[in-house]
């Protein structure tokens, strides 16, 4: 995504089970590489890390200006 991911859309990188396809390559954006897991992020299972990044793609998201 040259332009970069705006946030609540899905990342053209990951497959199917969500996982990335350009993992460890060059190509791989700075972000995502500087992305590192924790407790606080990942939860306990696959459901809170859902949620946490969710939150984090709200947060991010550009303002609306009405």
């Amino acid at each position: 995504m040259p332009d970069g991911k705006p946030a609540g859309v899905r990342c053209i990188q990951l497959s199917e089970d969500n996982r990335c396809m350009i993992f460890g390559k060059t190509e791989r954006p700075a972000f995502c590489a500087g992305l590192q897991a924790s407790e606080e992020m990942c939860g306990s299972d696959r459901e809170q890390a859902i949620l946490w990044l969710s939150d984090l793609e709200k947060l991010t998201a550009p303002r609306q200006i009405e």
